[in-house]
């Protein structure tokens, strides 16, 4: 998922330095989505590695 937010924010880019500012735009909140989700599912799993190392101790 964080593959595809970083493909997004460089089709913003490309596409802001070529003039494109609707498209821009639009690909620069999908790639802020993107890597926000990207971050809670890495924090969710981060508790979860934590939880279950403790349990097995």
């Amino acid at each position: 998922m964080l593959k595809w937010a970083l493909i997004f924010f460089v089709v913003s880019l490309i596409a802001g330095f070529l003039g494109f500012s609707g498209v821009s735009a639009a690909t620069a909140g999908i790639a802020k989505i993107l890597f926000y989700i990207a971050l809670i599912v890495f924090l969710i799993f981060l508790v979860l590695a934590f939880m279950a190392g403790s349990a097995i101790v």
